[in-house]
């Protein structure tokens, strides 16, 4: 029987062993929707074809229900959207899908996959094809011409006449986002009861998040720019209030967390967002992240009266001088001045940082205790510095500390890179006494006593398995903002 040419399966890949998936709960307390797979299945569904999806992270074992899926429709196509600590798991799961139809076509897309492109057609026969920057256009575009026909479409790397892997290039322009449809988050089995944010950061379930814009016009050593590159793109305020409604009225979402990296840096999108959400009220509130330069007190009031719950900033260390190496304006004063706005006008702050950046040492790390500690910050999360593909730094880790680039565990929650002059262990030491620090301070433990009215559903899943959280704590894993790349 001949593979549906019209017909892909999207595959969110769980990235590690499914057996441990059920006691992970750096897992179960932050599983956030695939927001690119069910853009492109929205996308895929309007131009006439046909995409489903299944979200191996959501629902891990779901190597029966891909079985299954490719037995009964016969997609001509599989496609991954890959983190590098994920990217491993789909290539396991291509060869279960060409076991079973010889003739499907593999299609990998995400972050792990624009950074490395060639590398990865070279080194994995398992990947036919790879998706540079992003995917509607790109797939709905290869789809159409057929896997003989790959090398026609821009923004693709396939193997040539030879067998050699070779690029057709980014495409020429982004898309305009107020054109793609809605997500299809319908095609998410379990949505939105089974996705969730991480606890004390939402005031009411169910929750979910969403994302209006793309791209960010920064160029921190740290991130990872390969799939927008350095442009920023954004949904209008129209189209992101029509998008909370529909959230609001087909599955009754009560909060959003923006997943931008850039929530505030077009202003007045911001403001006429905020002002449709005052004048014609959901009854939601949100999250965003932002920079300290694209905040002042007169937006965050506005942001306030709209519905804003919580603010979460990038402060990555609090030693001025290690963080001039590594992003632009590294003015840790302007920094402090705009977390105690974000407390003035009434909202919840959080702050991001990262230990183990190049450079760092033992005396950067005591700065930022004291600096983080200082500060009227309700939240933080502190990531484990990881060095991905993609991201300025990666190319001259190797001369900056030891890179154990294993690429299943670079997820941010374990030291896989050591600046010089440390140690692991001695990193691990200061991580967990990082936390131990912010939850034994009186001020801290009441906030979160507080949150019994002000989040009561965060209390309860926290209750429902403290001895998961207690393990979790020891474990020196942290609790995440979403997907580490």
């Amino acid at each position: 029987m001949q593979n549906d040419l019209k017909r892909v399966l999207l595959v969110h890949p769980l990235g590690y062993n499914a057996g441990s998936a059920k006691q992970d709960i750096s897992r179960i307390v932050n599983i956030m929707p695939p927001l690119g797979l069910a853009s492109i299945a929205a996308y895929l569904e309007r131009e006439g074809l046909t995409a489903d999806i299944i979200d191996c992270y959501a629902h891990p074992d779901s190597d029966s229900k891909i079985i299954d899926y490719l037995q009964r429709h016969r997609p001509a196509w599989i496609g991954f959207s890959c983190t590098t600590s994920s990217f491993l798991d789909a290539v396991r799961i291509a060869k279960l899908a060409k076991s079973i139809s010889a003739e499907i076509h593999t299609v990998y897309g995400g972050p792990h996959v624009s950074a490395l492109k060639e590398v990865l057609l070279r080194d994995y026969p398992e990947v036919d094809i790879a998706v540079i920057g992003e995917g509607e256009e790109t797939l709905h575009e290869l789809m159409r011409a057929g896997f003989n026909h790959a090398g026609s479409v821009p923004g693709l790397v396939c193997r040539n006449a030879k067998g050699e892997p070779e690029s057709s290039g980014y495409r020429v322009s982004g898309l305009d986002l107020d054109t793609l449809p809605l997500p299809a988050y319908e095609k998410l089995e379990g949505y939105p009861e089974v996705y969730k944010l991480p606890i004390f950061n939402y005031p009411k379930a169910p929750s979910t998040s969403c994302i209006s814009s793309r791209g960010c016009p920064y160029a921190c050593s740290y991130c990872d720019r390969s799939v927008f590159q350095r442009t920023f793109r954004f949904n209008s305020a129209d189209y992101l209030y029509r998008h909370l409604k529909y959230l609001r009225e087909k599955f009754g979402i009560r909060h959003i967390n923006f997943y931008d990296d850039q929530f505030t840096f077009q202003r007045q999108r911001v403001e006429d967002f905020c002002n449709l959400m005052i004048n014609d009220p959901l009854g939601m509130t949100f999250n965003c992240a932002v920079r300290a330069e694209h905040i002042d007190f007169d937006l965050l009031k506005l942001m306030k009266a709209a519905g804003c719950w919580m603010v979460s900033l990038g402060i990555e260390t609090g030693d001025e001088e290690l963080l001039a190496q590594h992003r632009q304006n590294a003015n840790l004063n302007m920094l402090a001045d705009k977390i105690r706005l974000i407390k003035k006008a009434g909202i919840r702050t959080k702050g991001l940082l990262m230990m183990g950046l190049p450079g760092e040492s033992e005396e950067s790390i005591r700065r930022s205790m004291d600096y983080v500690f200082s500060l009227p910050i309700d939240d933080f999360n502190l990531a484990k510095f990881t060095p991905f593909p993609g991201s300025p730094i990666y190319e001259t880790i190797h001369a900056l500390g030891e890179f154990d680039e294993d690429w299943e565990k670079m997820d941010c929650m374990s030291f896989q890179f050591i600046p010089d002059g440390m140690t692991k262990e001695r990193l691990e030491e200061l991580f967990i006494r990082f936390y131990k620090t912010h939850f034994q301070r009186p001020k801290v433990l009441l906030g979160y006593i507080a949150m019994i009215w002000k989040s009561p559903d965060s209390w309860r899943r926290f209750l429902g398995d403290i001895l998961g959280f207690m393990s979790f704590i020891k474990s020196n894993k942290r609790l995440g903002d979403g997907e580490s790349q």
